[in-house]
């Protein structure tokens, strides 16, 4: 039987982005100080918006059209930060193995997120 999900952080799309994100704070750590308002602001901004749109979106699941806008939200902040990765790849700021994996990390959760988008009728409530 398959666990009922009350909360967003029980969403495994959710725990992904979050675990994502603090990847690339901790690597975005080492950046160069002339990044520090820059691609670094950007590529954290972005990363935690994915989770942050997430929740949003479990919180507006009465409402359909608001629940996928969200989802949508996240789903191309996820999308921008996998751009972030590029240029933190291209500058030699992340090897380019670390980058390749954190965007197919990417990749999985917005696979996730196209498959909620899809099929919002399952996670709507009311």
């Amino acid at each position: 039987m398959a666990e009922v999900i009350k909360f967003h952080w029980q969403l495994e799309v959710y725990q992904l982005s979050v675990q994502a994100g603090m990847q690339i704070f901790e690597k975005t750590k080492s950046f160069p100080k002339e990044e520090t308002y820059s691609l670094v602001d950007q590529i954290r901004r972005s990363s935690r918006s994915v989770s942050a749109n997430i929740a949003e979106a479990w919180r507006k699941r009465r409402y359909r059209a608001a629940f996928i806008s969200k989802l949508n939200d996240s789903e191309s902040e996820a999308a921008e930060t996998q751009v972030w990765l590029e240029y933190s790849v291209k500058c030699r700021y992340f090897d380019r193995e670390i980058g390749k994996e954190l965007h197919q990390e990417y990749d999985k959760i917005i696979g996730k997120l196209v498959t909620m988008i899809n099929n919002p009728n399952k996670r709507l409530i009311g």
